[in-house]
């Protein structure tokens, strides 16, 4: 049986590990010392929005701090924050065994870069998770939303394909993983947003105010895809670049072109949200920052992002956290964006 290792032990690491361990896969964790140590007394146990439940008790699972344990792995998983990729690759690159498959199953459209350039002698896939995974209590991971894990189409993935299917965790498998990536990212930019609402994902993306903030976002984005030439992958019943339109109608009717977005557990948040909800740094420099970095290469403003950056940068530095009403935040992106507007219309 082939060995899979997770090298990050968090909600989403703890999820898609504790369903390949459910399903009857060999796996392994890597993660930090209060998640050891929970899941030591706790086990894993895991649900998902349609009431499916499982449970691993601990004495069946495999949980070091140490990368060391990743030497034995045919398969390791990559799911740590975008910030901890560098020491990830370095850790991995110390002790992985020739032939070893890594997959980047993190946010941003990077860090599978970051992870190849360490192990040039492994095979190092782009990986992307749909779908909202929340820690609901110790060692308690529910998924949230819906959504099948997608991964660039490698022979050398072949083998463990069945693994996932087990699990009921099929993997989708695509020659070209960037413009997936990029329609995730589409779709992440509202994690800022959430967080910043400080409400349920249900609720915010229940108020029009909000959903204009993210039309604005993704409509920025998406002008700056076209211009580099990425056309973003269908990943919803809609195409990506219907998406910011169908944000804008009137609540009552999103409730029904919309339902797809809103097929979510009432309760659950953006990681984004809960990161700042427990005071750890967010991932806001590889969700809207990577569309401030575009422009940059690109030579054009980003004011709608940027703005989302700079206002997720300051709630983390805030002693107290806030929680913007929906017509405020549109006020503030929309004067963001008026503002570069003006300038470039004075150069």
């Amino acid at each position: 049986m082939a060995k899979i290792v997770i090298y990050g032990a968090g909600s989403i690491g703890c999820y898609v590990g504790g369903r390949l361990l459910a399903g009857g896969s060999d796996v392994s964790f890597i993660g930090r010392a209060r998640m050891a140590d929970q899941l030591r007394r706790e086990g894993i146990t895991l649900s998902r929005y349609d009431n499916c439940r499982w449970h691993v008790p601990p004495e069946q699972l495999d949980i070091s701090t140490d990368a060391a344990r990743a030497a034995a792995a045919d398969l390791v998983l990559v799911t740590v924050k975008s910030a901890a990729t560098p020491k990830a690759a370095a850790e991995l690159a110390s002790v992985l065994r020739p032939g070893t498959i890594v997959v980047s199953f993190q946010n941003g459209v990077g860090n599978a870069d970051v992870l190849r350039a360490a192990l040039p002698q492994h095979t190092v896939l782009e990986g992307m998770v749909p779908f909202n995974v929340v820690e609901r209590g110790p060692g308690a991971f529910h998924q949230g939303s819906a959504g099948e894990l997608e991964i660039k189409q490698a022979p050398a993935m072949q083998p463990f394909a069945d693994e996932f299917r087990k699990a009921r965790l099929p993997l989708v498998q695509h020659a070209d993983m960037l413009p997936v990536q990029w329609a995730k990212l589409l779709l992440n930019l509202n994690n800022a947003i959430n967080a910043l609402a400080n409400r349920p994902l249900k609720e915010e993306l229940s108020q029009r105010a909000y959903r204009l903030c993210l039309a604005m976002a993704q409509r920025e984005a998406l002008a700056l895809l076209k211009q580099a030439g990425i056309r973003p992958a269908r990943l919803t019943p809609l195409p990506a670049t219907w998406i910011p339109r169908v944000l804008g109608v009137p609540d009552a009717l999103f409730e029904r072109l919309g339902r797809a977005m809103l097929t979510i557990d009432p309760l659950a948040r953006s990681s984004m949200s809960d990161d700042m909800a427990a005071g750890r740094p967010t991932e806001i420099n590889w969700i809207n920052g990577e569309v401030v970095r575009l422009a940059q290469r690109l030579g054009q403003p980003a004011p709608v992002n940027e703005r989302l950056c700079e206002l997720v940068r300051q709630a983390e530095r805030s002693e107290v956290r806030p929680s913007w009403p929906g017509d405020a935040l549109l006020a503030e992106l929309r004067a963001a964006a008026n503002a570069t507007l003006a300038l470039r219309g004075t150069a």
